[in-house]
């Protein structure tokens, strides 16, 4: 077929089938066990009823069981169903649509047996249906109880009640719902869909800086003495300890601490200016250790139950050993230079970008090998620096290579930028995603912003919300202190299935570079940041009980572990927040104080069918915080304090 030809339209018609990524060119994104919906506009000329399905395959081509859709709201011809893929690996799912003859003569029988209106003929008629759906009912699945049905329709013998009632028993209602008549049958073309591993969607990650957990004979960190803080992390439960890049640092133009311009010999450099006469990309920084000591710290951290996720920075100092061998991977300027990272104002004289069309070959082969190394040291998710700086068939040509091989690798794309670039990393293969989480921070921005992320954007692209980063301290935690510290992790820990912290975060450091900036002052980006982690615990500056209960609230609620399933509720203060998350009988209610200054009072109008409950209902619900039960039904009162309750994470007890 042509490739620009129209696919011919069915008997009856299937439109507008998603999620569809990229009109079905890319496959829609989902994880094992995770439920989605399908939908699909599905009608027919006249007023016959008609009726729809999703099938899920498999893999192995394997058509699953057939998911019955229901019309999503009357009269608008929009059906859904929802699906959950059991296993990882490329699955299709489509829409099968068909006239419904059994239910178009329910209908007409229910209008015209009461009317007395040609009864006799109407229940011959249902009696002929009964029999032609049974051809299609297995002997062990119910045929004979259909049989039954239209013998019983057809005696004329019995009262008309008796013979109509016996085509709407709950019997056969249920033999035929398994297994419908089915005339005019038309199958939707099939879509793909690739299913990953849970951590594609799901984790806790936590940042920190080998070189900053050294000794006090030695400050500078090392892959050894940083695995002391492993078992810390795993107890805050931390799925992924993400490193920033731990490869040599250049010397030319290297940057000092705050960023000056001058380093001076004790200034240990910035990570990402990769690349020295020890090694680039493919090395590890001598004072780090060796490659050893890092398969060995991932060995331990695997054993403490994280993962490692290691950064990978796509950029070189003027020491790359790249830079003499590939000068053709560089961006010449007229003098004969080559140009450094500009973002203006602001320079990075110390770090050369990368140039991609000279020998787009030869960086996706090196690229490969590198990350291959990695793979080799035991690491299975890259967090990936400033993507949206490199062409989009770049990545495209990384990731699927490795992950046809490997599908199990997990990227994460590091891309505050526009939102196009950002989609389309995700469509092309990237598994997760940074987001603009950390500058939301009210009411409506947070509402607006999360309904499209776990929206149909959730089909391509994962949100991992940070609530810090080392480059990222927003305004809201420099003056809100502790309480902002508070309820930001609530919110990043609760709305969606990923979420990470940078070190330093539990003990709420909050004092930026310069009153307007973001950049934190003493930046661990340029120079060593040693913490006591013991005194701070001691002496109560540390919000790590609050993570450490959080990380525990997410691993014992599925509905946490899920993003498609953020449902918002309505209150009449602008500066509380409520939410829900439902995945089969596990609900949790999130109601958050967003001013971290003040004490908030709202009242909180539940949705609640969205909690899986009647209107009218009451209902206990536990507060996963504090262990308090509380009786809600459709409108609450809520009272919430800075310092002492930044937020209500309640499990509804059905």
């Amino acid at each position: 077929m042509n490739a620009h030809a129209v696919r011919p339209i069915g008997r009856i018609p299937v439109r507008d089938v998603r999620p569809a990524v990229e009109h079905g060119r890319r496959p829609a994104k989902a994880v094992v066990g995770e439920t989605f919906e399908v939908t699909a506009t599905v009608f027919r000329e006249g007023h016959d009823a008609v009726a729809a399905d999703v099938v899920l395959t498999d893999p192995l081509g394997r058509p699953g069981p057939r998911t019955p859709m229901r019309e999503l709201a009357p009269g608008t011809d929009r059906w859904g169903a929802e699906v959950t893929p059991g296993r990882t690996g490329r699955w299709t799912y489509h829409v099968e649509a068909w006239s419904d003859p059994l239910a178009t003569w329910h209908h007409h029988a229910g209008i015209k047996i009461p009317a007395g209106i040609d009864v006799g003929l109407v229940l011959e008629e249902g009696a002929d249906l009964h029999e032609r759906a049974a051809d299609g009912v297995p002997a062990d699945a119910g045929r004979s109880l259909v049989l039954a049905a239209a013998e019983i329709l057809r005696d004329d013998r019995l009262p008309v009640r008796t013979r109509w009632a016996a085509a709407g028993s709950a019997q056969v209602t249920a033999v035929l719902c398994r297994h419908p008549l089915r005339d005019l049958l038309t199958v939707g073309e099939p879509l793909p869909l690739l299913v990953e591993r849970e951590r594609a969607l799901y984790g806790a990650w936590y940042e920190f800086f080998p070189r900053s957990e050294g000794t006090p004979e030695e400050p500078h960190g090392t892959f050894r003495t940083a695995a002391r803080r492993l078992p810390e992390i795993a107890r805050m439960g931390f799925d992924v300890l993400y490193l920033p890049p731990i490869h040599p640092i250049g010397t030319t133009f290297r940057k000092g601490r705050n960023n000056t311009l001058s380093a001076g010999p004790d200034d240990v450099g910035v990570p990402w200016a990769i690349g020295s006469p020890e090694g680039g990309h493919d090395a590890v920084h001598p004072r780090l250790g060796t490659t050893e000591d890092f398969a060995w710290f991932v060995g331990r951290a695997r054993d403490l139950g994280l993962e490692v996720a290691l950064d990978f920075a796509l950029q070189c100092s003027p020491d790359h050993p790249w830079v003499d061998k590939h000068p053709e991977w560089f961006n010449h300027r007229a003098d004969g230079s080559i140009a450094y990272a500009e973002n203006p104002p602001k320079k990075y004289q110390d770090i050369y970008p990368v140039a991609f069309d000279a020998d787009l070959e030869g960086l996706v082969a090196e690229t490969v090998r590198v990350l291959r190394l990695w793979m080799g040291h035991g690491v299975r998710i890259f967090r990936v620096d400033n993507p949206h700086t490199k062409p989009v068939v770049f990545w495209e040509r990384v990731i699927g290579e490795i992950n046809r091989a490997d599908p199990d690798v997990v990227f994460l794309a590091e891309a505050f930028t526009r939102p196009a670039m950002m989609r389309t990393l995700g469509e092309i293969g990237f598994q997760q995603s940074y987001t603009y989480f950390t500058w939301r921070t009210t009411k409506p921005e947070l509402t607006d912003y999360l309904t499209e992320l776990s929206g149909e954007s959730a089909a391509s692209m994962r949100p991992n919300l940070f609530v810090n980063t080392p480059d990222i301290l927003h305004a809201f935690l420099q003056h809100g202190g502790r309480p902002a510290f508070e309820v930001r992790a609530v919110l990043a820990a609760t709305l969606s299935p990923t979420w990470g912290v940078y070190s330093g975060y539990e003990l709420c450091e909050n004092t930026p570079l310069r009153e307007g900036s973001e950049e934190y002052l003493d930046s661990e980006k340029y120079q060593l940041r040693p913490r006591d982690w013991e005194a701070a615990a001691r002496e109560g500056r540390t919000i790590a009980p609050l993570i450490t209960r959080l990380n525990e609230i997410r691993r014992g609620h599925p509905a946490l572990r899920r993003l498609r399933n953020l449902r918002f509720h309505p209150t009449d203060n602008d500066a509380v927040i409520a939410y829900s998350k439902t995945t089969g009988d596990d609900t949790v209610l999130v109601v958050a104080n967003l001013d971290p200054h003040h004490t908030q009072e709202a009242t909180v109008s539940l949705d609640m069918p969205q909690l899986g409950l009647e209107w009218g209902a009451f209902t206990s619900m536990r507060d996963e915080l504090t262990g308090e039960t509380y009786d809600w039904g459709r409108s609450n009162y809520v009272r919430l304090e800075p310092g002492r309750s930044p937020a209500h994470v309640l499990h509804v007890l059905r």
